[in-house]
């Protein structure tokens, strides 16, 4: 069992997980949470052991330089770190890397930190790459535990049938353990598929601050955004069969959307700035 070392007692803790890998198309959710480590100045409370999960064959370790002169050794590996939001409330940060192996004892693992730390809420963060434009909001899909808070936080319901990855095993281990459990998936364009996506990590960013409640300090992320849409417009311009395919996705997008859902988006982006407003 992994060690914890100077957590207090935490109030009313809510867990957020993500993991490098299959689970994380354009690095999109991982990156949300090393945004929220920054932010938020978490502080770093354990790691699990790589030993126990990781083929380093497959996932190797990494040779860093510190100060230009001494070299370091980092470990593949899961990470918790911890922080106390502005409204007192606290948050556990799981920042990992997919495991190769022992899925089962690794879930067992972290379910086990969890009620160790008292988390009774759980938010996993995925990315995958799907038939969505560059140029529209990116969709984010979501699966609960708790039928409501689908329908609550105006998400697409999940309809993923498949292989799954270490998200889906830990979500099914967290309902087991009687834990409320929400998995946010953004859908990165599969054409501009390589990292960062700065707009897949902004979307989930959003949603993480729909479901806490709280204002999240969003620093360069949006210029970012705009920056990653007008690179990829200025790359299928280049390409007429790549800007082709792109209205064509636009053109299907639309036809999906229903008037009433882009209304409701436009209150949820009212509500946001409202309430950023205020936090300022």
């Amino acid at each position: 069992m992994v060690e914890l070392e100077n957590v207090p007692e935490l109030v009313d803790p809510v867990l957020v997980a993500a993991f490098e890998g299959w689970n994380d198309a354009g690095e999109a959710a991982s990156g949300v949470i090393q945004h929220l480590e920054s932010s938020w100045d978490a502080v770093p409370v354990a790691e699990l052991d790589p030993d126990d999960y990781y083929d380093f064959q497959v996932t190797r370790p990494i040779i860093e330089m510190t100060d230009g002169e001494s070299r370091g050794i980092t470990w593949p590996t899961t990470r918790i770190s911890w922080a106390r939001l502005p409204t007192g409330r606290d948050v556990v940060l799981v920042h990992g890397i997919e495991p190769n192996m022992r899925w089962r004892s690794f879930c067992r693992e972290l379910v086990g930190l969890m009620i160790e730390l008292g988390v009774e809420n759980v938010v996993l963060l995925g990315a995958l790459l799907a038939d969505a434009p560059h140029t529209r909001p990116v969709p984010v899909t979501g699966a609960s535990s708790d039928a409501g808070l689908v329908n609550t936080l105006h998400l697409e319901p999940a309809r993923y049938e498949g292989p799954t990855g270490i998200l889906g095993v830990l979500q099914d281990a967290c309902a087991k353990a009687d834990l409320s459990t929400v998995s946010l998936w953004a859908a990165v364009p599969h054409y501009v598929a390589q990292p960062p996506s700065p707009k897949a990590t902004l979307a989930l960013l959003r949603r993480v601050e729909d479901l806490l409640d709280v204002t999240v300090p969003l620093g360069e992320l949006p210029e970012e955004a705009r920056a990653w849409e007008n690179g990829v417009n200025e790359l299928a311009e280049e390409d007429s069969e790549v800007a082709e395919y792109v209205r064509t996705l636009e053109e299907q997008k639309d036809a999906a959307e229903l008037p009433e859902a882009s209304g409701d988006a436009i209150a949820r982006e009212f509500e946001r700035y409202l309430r950023r407003r205020d936090a300022g």
